[in-house]
C-alpha cells in the first residue's frame, strides 16, 4: 500500500529579526536529515548578505539539511542592504518576481521541508506581499520563534492574532533567550501563551555564547514537533 502520509513541511517565522530562527530553522533540518527524511531548506529572500554568491542564512540551512542544491534553489532573491527584502530592492530600482519565489517552492513543495522567513511577519517582499502573504500563499503551517523576556507577550499576542486572521495554522511558539542578562518577566511566558492562545510553546532556549551548544539546545527544544 503507497504511503500517503504528507511530508513534514513548516515556516519558521518570528516575532521579530533576530529572535533565533535561522537558528531554529537549521536544528529542525538537521533533526530531520539525522531521522532519514531528506529535508530542504527554502530561504527565498535574504537581505544583508556580505556576499550574494554566499547568503550565510541559506547556507547555514543547506548545510544543515545535507542538501546539494544550488544557491538560487535554495535563495532566489538575495540583497546586500540589511533592511527588509522589499525595500532593499525598492532601492535598487527593482521588483522582485513573486513568480519566481512560487517556482522555487514548486521544486521542493512535494517533500521534507522547512521555509524560513525573515523578520517578523509584515516585512515587505515586494511592493505587493508581505512575509504573512508568503506564508498564506505557501499554505504551511508555522513555528513562530519569539524572545523570551520582557516584551514577548505583547509581540508574540499580535503575531499569533495576525495569523488565526488569516486561519494559518501555528504548530509551536518557540522562546529564545537572545542573552545571558537575567529577566525576571521569563518565567511567566510559556504559562500565559499556553493558557491565553491554546497553542504549544516550547523552550525557553538557553542563552549559549558557544555555537555547538546552542545549535544542541535549539535541538532539544524542538524534537516535540518531529513526526
Amino acid at each position: 500500500m503507497a504511503d500517503t502520509r504528507k511530508p513534514f513541511q513548516i515556516f519558521v517565522t518570528g516575532t521579530d529579526t533576530g529572535v533565533g530562527k535561522t537558528q531554529a530553522s537549521c536544528a529542525l533540518l538537521s533533526l530531520l536529515a539525522d531521522a532519514g527524511l531528506r529535508p530542504e531548506g527554502f530561504k527565498p529572500y535574504e537581505s544583508g548578505c556580505a556576499s550574494l554568491r554566499a547568503p550565510a542564512d541559506a547556507l547555514a540551512l543547506r548545510e544543515a539539511a545535507g542538501s546539494s542544491l544550488s544557491v538560487d534553489a535554495v535563495c532566489p532573491h538575495r540583497f546586500r542592504l540589511p533592511v527588509a527584502p522589499g525595500v532593499a530592492a525598492s532601492r535598487l530600482g527593482r521588483e522582485p518576481d513573486w513568480d519566481v519565489t512560487l517556482a522555487a517552492w514548486r521544486r521542493l513543495r512535494g517533500g521534507t521541508a522547512v521555509v524560513e522567513g525573515a523578520g517578523g511577519l509584515f516585512v515587505p517582499l515586494d511592493s505587493k506581499h508581505d512575509i504573512i502573504d508568503l506564508i498564506a500563499t505557501l499554505r504551511l503551517p508555522v513555528l513562530l520563534v519569539a524572545r523570551a523576556g520582557l516584551g514577548t507577550l505583547n509581540h508574540t499576542a499580535l503575531s499569533l492574532q495576525a495569523l488565526a486572521a488569516r486561519r494559518i495554522a501555528v504548530r509551536a511558539v518557540l522562546l529564545s533567550r537572545g542573552t545571558s542578562a537575567k529577566d525576571v518577566s521569563e518565567r511567566d511566558n510559556r504559562r500565559i501563551l499556553e493558557a491565553r492562545h491554546g497553542v504549544p510553546v516550547l523552550g525557553p532556549v538557553p542563552f549559549l555564547p558557544d555555537a555547538r551548544r546552542r545549535h544542541a539546545a535549539f535541538r532539544r527544544a524542538l524534537r516535540p514537533l518531529l513526526p
